[in-house]
C-alpha cells in the first residue's frame, strides 16, 4: 500500500525560529489535516541563503518526502527558501509571507517558481523586504498574492495568515496526486 502522507516543510526568516508566532501557526494548521506530516526546519545554525537551501533539501531527503506531495511554507528569507526549493524541484505547494524576493543581494532572487500551487502574503509596509518588487515578480508568474496592512513580520495578521493557510491547504490536498 503506497505511502500517500503529504508533507509540509516550515522555513523561518533570518531573525527568527522554528518556534516563530507564524511558523508554529501554520504547523498548528497543518497538524490538523489528516495525513499530513509537518516539520519546521531549524535554520538557526546559519544566516547563509544557500546553506539554508540545503538544509531545506535535507530535511526533505530525511523525511522522504514526495515531491508531488510536499507542500513548503516560509516567512522572509524561509520563504526564499521555498521559492527556490520549488524552482529546483516542482513540488505540491507553495506557500510564502513576506518573502525576501527581488533583492539584489540574494543569490538567484526572482526564482521561476514551479509550484502546483503558489500564494504570497505581504504587508504593505514592509520594510525589510519592499512589496512592489515581489509584486511584480509575482505578476510576471502569475502567483496568486494577497497584500495587508502590516510589516514585514506580519504580526497584526497571524489569524489571517493561519486562515488563508488552511484556505491553501485544503486547496492543495483536494488533488496531491496530479494524473
Amino acid at each position: 500500500m503506497p505511502d500517500n502522507t503529504v508533507f509540509v516543510f516550515l522555513s523561518h526568516g533570518l531573525e527568527s525560529g522554528p518556534g516563530s508566532t507564524k511558523i508554529q501557526a501554520m504547523k498548528t494548521v497543518a497538524d490538523a489535516f489528516p495525513g499530513v506530516r509537518a516539520e519546521a526546519v531549524d535554520h538557526r545554525s546559519t544566516r547563509d541563503p544557500a546553506e539554508r537551501l540545503q538544509q531545506m533539501h535535507t530535511a526533505m531527503a530525511s523525511a522522504g518526502a514526495v515531491l508531488e506531495r510536499t507542500i513548503l511554507a516560509g516567512s522572509s528569507m524561509g520563504g526564499w527558501v521555498c521559492a527556490q526549493t520549488s524552482a529546483n524541484s516542482p513540488v505540491l505547494g507553495c506557500f510564502l509571507l513576506a518573502p525576501a524576493l527581488a533583492l539584489p543581494k540574494y543569490p538567484q532572487s526572482s526564482p521561476l517558481i514551479r509550484a502546483r500551487h503558489t500564494q504570497i502574503i505581504h504587508g504593505w509596509d514592509d520594510d525589510v523586504v519592499p512589496v512592489m518588487p515581489v509584486l511584480e515578480l509575482a505578476r510576471q508568474q502569475a502567483l496568486e498574492t494577497l497584500v495587508l496592512p502590516d510589516g514585514h513580520r506580519l504580526e497584526n495578521s497571524v489569524n489571517r495568515v493561519a486562515q488563508e493557510f488552511r484556505l491553501f491547504m485544503t486547496t492543495c490536498l483536494k488533488n496531491p496526486n496530479p494524473s
